[in-house]
């Protein structure tokens, strides 16, 4: 009986190695047709792969490692990244017919989107501090490349401002990196053991922690810009509104929970060293200025993906204050909002994708009477933005039900502002779903009704869309009892 090289039977390798040469085969795919439709195959392959991580956990190496944190997380993001490429190759599709991106952009997209998934995939398993910095620090390059996709003045001024302020919080976040290094290798000793999680985990306690404490505040600045905290959030509203809109799906859906899972990582390192800086208080200002200035800019947004984007600052403030008071269950309401809102925005940017498209305007004064005028999609748009701004049943209700009892239980005062900057934010998104949503339609002037998505690129669409959100309204409902006890296992190791 023939055996399989024990390489074979791994599934990390294959989650890893299928978008990397993916990338490099989309990249000399002569026609970019072929291209988006394999991009699909590839994502599917490497979401299948990630399923097996549950039936077979690799060993830990030297540089990669699969353990309760992270193995929901790589899962995640396979999906996503699937779903988000099925809605790229109708989306792009329709994107060549207005002339907007030539066949070599095209094929450009589909090759830098499989590297941005092994980027993210590679952070995500890591178990080098190094190696992990040296993914998200390419995770911004590849999304630079294709946020100044389209080339015109805007985009490119999108994607140098994200370039610019990513690449210097991830230049704070290599000197955080240097420093945990020096408080580890008196303990751990020269070379990889002393930049391993799971060896440092280990002997953490005994760090200086003195370097500990001033490499955690580089860290939360430096990863903390990636995640889109406020103030440090300067470039997330520009890259979603001037990029391609699957590219903002998976920003806001992907990307900032790797960053975000980097800074719990060192977090986790923290928590054990008792004589270390408290990261909670650090994460609890930056998770409430974030809501706070999130909440109030909501109202002043003109752009239909600009408003959707400081909604991801929003909520990725809500998980970092959640994160930051820490306990079994903020840490399990932490846990769950990140899931929950990787499905719902995402499914959002599908829904915005198709609108922009059919209505040829990213202007929310533009946009009215999508339920009348095009009723599947309006109402997927209504239910989509109930969803995110917390209303039952949704699964956001839920984490953040959660996330203001559990703040009630330890710290009412702490619970007030939180709960005051949830419904601001609840109102200005219904008062911007209300205008597009209802009334009476109003087309556009000139609008060339030949570029409206065809019935393919609205069916491929509404697919991931429709998935995403029954995912986010079962979970409201019910949740799993293996979910329940990944959450619980990951919120006590979290601390």
């Amino acid at each position: 009986m023939v055996q399989l090289p024990p390489d074979l039977l791994n599934p990390l390798m294959w989650i890893l190695a299928l978008p990397l040469s993916g990338a490099a085969f989309l990249a000399v795919v002569p026609r970019w047709r072929q291209a988006a439709w394999l991009n699909v195959l590839i994502s599917l392959g490497t979401f299948l792969a990630s399923l097996a991580l549950f039936s077979h956990r690799p060993e830990p190496g030297n540089l990669l490692f699969i353990d309760d944190f992270n193995i929901y997380l790589v899962v995640l993001t396979a999906f996503v990244g699937f779903t988000t490429a099925m809605f790229s190759a109708a989306y792009i599709n329709r994107e060549s017919k207005s002339k907007r991106l030539s066949p070599k952009h095209l094929r450009f997209y589909h090759a830098m989107y499989q590297a941005f998934l092994f980027t993210m995939l590679l952070a995500l398993t890591a178990n080098n501090i190094g190696v992990m910095w040296v993914a998200v620090e390419a995770a911004t390059l590849t999304t630079v490349l294709m946020v100044s996709l389209y080339r015109t003045r805007e985009a490119i001024e999108a994607a140098w401002k994200y370039f610019i302020l990513c690449s210097v919080g991830i230049g704070l976040a290599l000197f955080g990196t240097i420093l945990v290094y020096l408080a580890a290798q008196p303990v751990m000793g020269d070379g990889a053991p002393a930049m391993a999680w799971t060896l440092m985990i280990k002997r953490a306690s005994l760090f200086q922690p003195e370097l500990m404490s001033l490499a955690f505040a580089f860290l939360l600045v430096g990863y903390g810009t990636k995640v889109g905290l406020a103030p440090l959030h300067a470039w997330l509203p520009d890259a979603h509104a001037e990029g391609p809109t699957p590219i903002s799906a998976v920003l806001s859906g992907l990307l900032l929970n790797v960053a975000l899972y980097a800074i719990l990582r060192f977090k986790m390192l923290m928590a054990v060293n008792p004589q270390a800086l408290q990261p909670g208080p650090l994460m609890i200002g930056m998770g409430c200025s974030s809501i706070f200035i999130a909440a109030f800019m909501l109202y002043r947004r003109g752009d239909i993906k600009r408003l959707f984007a400081y909604s991801s600052v929003e909520h990725m403030g809500i998980m970092t204050f959640a994160f930051g008071m820490g306990g079994p269950l903020a840490n399990f309401a932490g846990l769950l909002h990140m899931t929950m809102h990787s499905l719902v925005k995402s499914a959002i940017f599908f829904a915005v994708g198709l609108i922009t498209q059919a209505t040829g305007t990213k202007r929310i004064a533009d946009i009215r009477g999508l339920t009348a005028s095009q009723p599947l999609l309006g109402w997927c748009f209504v239910v989509g933005v109930l969803a995110i701004a917390g209303l039952p049943p949704m699964g956001i209700f839920m984490s953040e039900f959660l996330v203001v009892s559990s703040t009630f239980e330890r710290n009412p005062l702490l619970a007030v502002p939180v709960m005051l900057g949830l419904l601001v934010t609840f109102g200005a998104l219904i008062l911007r779903m209300t205008g597009m949503a209802f009334g009476e339609p109003s087309p556009l002037p000139g609008l060339d009704i030949g570029k409206r998505p065809s019935a393919f690129t609205y069916s491929v669409g509404m697919l991931p869309m429709g998935a995403h959100l029954l995912l986010a309204l079962a979970a409201g409902i019910y949740l799993p009892e293996p979910l329940v006890v990944w959450f619980q296992s990951v919120a006590k190791m979290l601390g």
